[in-house]
């Protein structure tokens, strides 16, 4: 399987390092190994997505191993579900791919292809250097570089995506696995920022033509130092509203226990 070009919906075909579609519309295949199929009149800003910084905080967190119980359970369930020996995956929002390569590891035994889509250029750049094992895009995930019915199953960890395009792109009884907050991810990091907090829904998204088949909620506490917490700020929205002052004082400490609350969830089409 192939991408398809974000500007005619020809599918594109590679050929001396360069994705080309029959109305000549070419993409270079980057000298790291991912193509960018973001036109740039797509695009709402010069770089859109997580900026170095927040990619190398994210990067650094990740590594700390803080987030591998969900990674697992993830991949856990894309082994689970995902079982044809020629099935095509799709990470949606896949930053500098964590839990990509996790799910490209434990599907490679069945002869899958992983791909890993976001809107960040250097997310992207970050990931496709250092996981050989899993296809890398830059793409909006609002209109899907791949043809209909193409993909055997979608991960989507936070990123949002059309609803319209999850339906088009995953084949008929093919599976969307979802991650998002439970009631009290990142508690504390949340009362630390806005002190007063509000508790996440954890209502089941509905999506039309889709059905929900598992859902599991896992909950546990991360013991951070104080860098390691200032890495987990950094790599969430709500760092913007962090004060240079509570950043500071988080950075300092000894010690940070903070939440982990996920929701994960498995749709069948």
């Amino acid at each position: 399987m192939s991408y398809q070009c974000p500007l005619c919906q020809s599918e594109l075909h590679l050929t001396s390092n360069q994705y080309r579609c029959e109305n000549n519309h070419q993409f270079d295949n980057a000298k790291e190994g991912y193509v960018n199929l973001m036109p740039a009149h797509h695009k709402r800003s010069k770089n859109p997505g997580d900026n170095k910084e927040m990619m190398q905080a994210r990067r650094a967190f990740l590594e700390a191993g803080h987030y591998q119980p969900m990674q697992q359970q993830v991949a856990d369930l894309c082994q689970h579900y995902v079982t044809d020996s020629s099935a095509n995956l799709l990470d949606i929002g896949c930053g500098e791919g964590y839990y990509t390569s996790k799910i490209a590891e434990q599907l490679s035994g069945e002869g899958a292809t992983v791909f890993g889509l976001d809107i960040s250029k250097v997310a992207v750049k970050y990931a496709a250097k250092r996981y050989l094992n899993c296809q890398f895009s830059v793409a909006s995930s609002h209109r899907l570089p791949f043809s209909d019915e193409s993909l055997d199953g979608i991960v989507r960890i936070y990123a949002p995506c059309k609803a319209e395009e999850l339906h088009r792109t995953i084949k008929e009884c093919g599976y969307l696995f979802t991650v998002t907050p439970a009631s009290h991810h990142l508690y504390e990091l949340r009362e630390g920022v806005y002190g007063d907090v509000r508790l996440h829904d954890e209502t089941a998204e509905e999506l039309t033509g889709f059905k929900l088949i598992e859902e599991k909620k896992l909950t546990y506490d991360m013991h951070l130092n104080g860098q390691e917490a200032l890495h987990l700020l950094d790599m969430t929205p709500f760092a913007w509203k962090a004060t240079a002052e509570f950043k500071t004082e988080l950075k300092n400490k000894a010690s940070f226990n903070c939440k982990a609350d996920f929701m994960i969830r498995v749709y069948k089409k």
